[in-house]
C-alpha cells in the first residue's frame, strides 16, 4: 500500500507581511512551453489561476478551465498522449484516481530547480516522491449567525448536540422555520457529510492495513441518525442543496447555522456577496464534535497541484513554473481572507480561523487511499434513500458496503 505524507504546519501561518502590487504580466522566467490547467471553481483558485496566466507571453501559452466538474474530466483528460491538461488541480481525493492510472510525474527535479520558496509541508510525496504541491489547506466548519444565536439567548454552539437544541430554540422562539442546512444532495456532498460525521463519532472508515469497510455498525449507525435529526430544521427540499448552494441560502440570511467550506466563506462574510447583516454577524468556527466525542466532525483537506505524465519535459516545466509562480508567498500575504494558504510566510486571514480551529482541534486528513473514492461513491449513491425516509439505516449501511465490496473486488483492492 502506498504511504502519503503531509505535515500541516500551522508554524508557516503565522509570520506575515504584505508585498507591494503586482504588475499585470510577469516575467516568471519562462522561455517557451503550454501551460493547460485544469482546476475547481472558487474563489481561491481563481486568483493562483489569474497569477499564473500573467506568466503568458509570445512564446508561452497559458490555457485554464476551471470547472465543478473536474474529478469527472482529469482522468481521460490526462489518459491521452498528449494530455489535454499539463496541470491538474487536486486535493486529497481528486490526486488518487490520478495516481492510480499512473498519469502524474514525479516532481522532484522540478522542486530542486524552482522550488525554492516552497516549503516542505507542501511537498505531497508517495513512495518517497513528490508527486503534488499543496497551496491551500481546507475543511467543513461552522458558520454562525450570532445575531440570530443573541435573539434567542443561546451560547455558541459547539457540538452537533448544541446545533440541534439551537435549531430548536430558534424555531420556537419564531426566529427562523429552517434554521439548519446542509450539503446533503446525493452524490459527492452526502458522501461527505457522513464521512464528517463518521470521523467525529471515531469510526475507521476501513479495516486496519485492509480494503474491507468498517461502517456497518454502531458509529455508522449514530452518525446516519445525527444527519438525520438535523433535517428537521432544515428546508423541506434539503436533499437538493450541496456545498455551493448552501453558502447561498446562508448568505441570502435564510439560514443561521451551517457547516461550510472554508474556502467558500469569503462568499459568506464579503458584504458585496452576502445580505445585509449577514457578513458583520458571522462567526467562524472549527467544526463540532458529536456523540460526547473531542475530535471535530470534519475531515481535513489540502489543494494542490500535479502535472501530467503523458507531455513533454519543455511543457512540465513551464507548468510547474507557472504553478510555482501562481502560488509565490506574496499571492497569500496579500490575499489572507481569500484561503487557508500553506505557503510561506502567510499571516490568517478571517476565512482562515474556522479551518484552523478544525485542525488544531485534531481533525483526521481526508484518507489519500486508492480505494477510497469508491466507499465514496458508494456512501453518496447509498445513503440518499435513507434520508428521503424510503428505507432504514442498517439496510442503508448494508446497501454501501454491497456497492463498495462489488467495485472493490473490481478494481483488485478485495479478493
Amino acid at each position: 500500500m502506498r504511504k502519503s505524507t503531509f505535515f500541516a504546519s500551522t508554524a508557516a501561518l503565522v509570520l506575515a507581511s504584505l508585498a507591494a502590487a503586482l504588475p499585470a504580466r510577469a516575467d516568471c522566467g519562462i522561455e517557451k512551453g503550454s501551460v493547460r490547467i485544469l482546476a475547481n471553481d472558487f474563489d481561491g483558485l481563481r486568483l493562483v489561476l489569474s497569477e499564473a496566466e500573467k506568466c503568458a507571453s509570445g512564446t508561452v501559452k497559458v490555457i485554464t478551465n476551471q470547472t465543478t466538474e473536474h474529478k469527472n474530466l482529469q482522468v481521460p483528460a490526462l489518459k491521452i498522449s498528449p494530455a489535454e491538461y499539463t496541470v491538474a488541480v487536486i486535493a486529497n481525493n481528486s490526486i488518487v484516481p490520478l495516481l492510480n492510472e499512473g498519469l502524474l510525474r514525479p516532481l522532484d527535479d522540478l522542486v530542486a530547480k524552482y522550488g525554492q520558496d516552497l516549503l516542505p509541508t507542501q511537498l505531497i510525496k508517495l513512495d518517497g516522491k513528490v508527486m503534488a504541491v499543496a497551496f491551500m489547506g481546507n475543511s467543513q466548519h461552522l458558520f454562525l449567525r450570532k445575531d440570530i444565536l443573541e435573539k434567542a439567548g443561546l451560547a455558541q454552539p459547539k457540538s452537533y448536540e448544541d446545533i440541534l437544541a439551537a435549531a430548536k430554540a430558534i424555531r420556537e422562539k419564531g426566529l427562523m422555520d429552517y434554521p439548519l442546512s446542509a450539503s446533503d444532495k446525493a452524490g459527492w456532498d452526502l458522501a461527505a457529510e457522513f464521512v464528517n460525521m463518521y470521523l467525529g463519532y471515531g469510526g475507521e472508515l476501513f479495516e486496519a492495513g485492509s480494503a474491507v469497510p468498517a461502517i456497518r455498525n454502531e458509529k455508522g449507525l449514530a452518525a446516519l441518525a445525527t444527519m438525520k435529526a438535523m433535517t428537521e430544521y432544515m428546508n423541506p427540499d434539503y436533499m437538493t442543496y450541496n456545498a455551493d448552494e448552501i453558502i447561498k441560502v446562508y448568505a441570502a440570511g435564510k439560514t443561521a447555522i451551517i457547516n461550510g467550506w472554508g474556502s467558500l466563506a469569503n462568499g459568506a462574510i464579503d458584504p458585496a456577496k452576502a445580505a445585509d447583516g449577514v457578513g458583520d454577524n458571522t462567526v467562524l468556527v472549527g467544526a463540532p464534535t458529536v456523540g460526547g466525542g473531542s475530535v471535530p466532525a470534519a475531515a481535513l483537506w489540502w489543494d494542490g497541484f500535479s502535472i501530467a505524465r503523458n507531455i513533454s519535459d519543455e511543457d512540465a516545466e513551464a507548468s510547474f513554473r507557472a504553478m510555482v509562480y501562481g502560488i509565490r508567498p506574496e499571492v497569500g500575504q496579500n490575499n489572507p481572507d481569500l484561503a487557508t494558504w500553506l505557503t510561506k510566510d502567510y499571516k490568517p486571514g478571517r476565512v482562515a480561523v474556522g479551518v484552523l480551529e478544525t485542525a488544531n482541534g485534531g481533525a483526521k486528513p481526508y484518507p489519500m487511499l486508492p480505494y477510497m473514492g469508491l466507499l465514496h461513491t458508494a456512501l453518496g449513491a447509498e445513503l440518499a434513500e435513507f434520508m428521503q425516509g424510503r428505507e432504514s439505516a442498517e439496510e442503508a449501511l448494508k446497501d454501501v458496503e454491497a456497492a463498495y465490496t462489488a467495485a472493490a473486488r473490481e478494481g483488485g483492492f478485495l479478493k
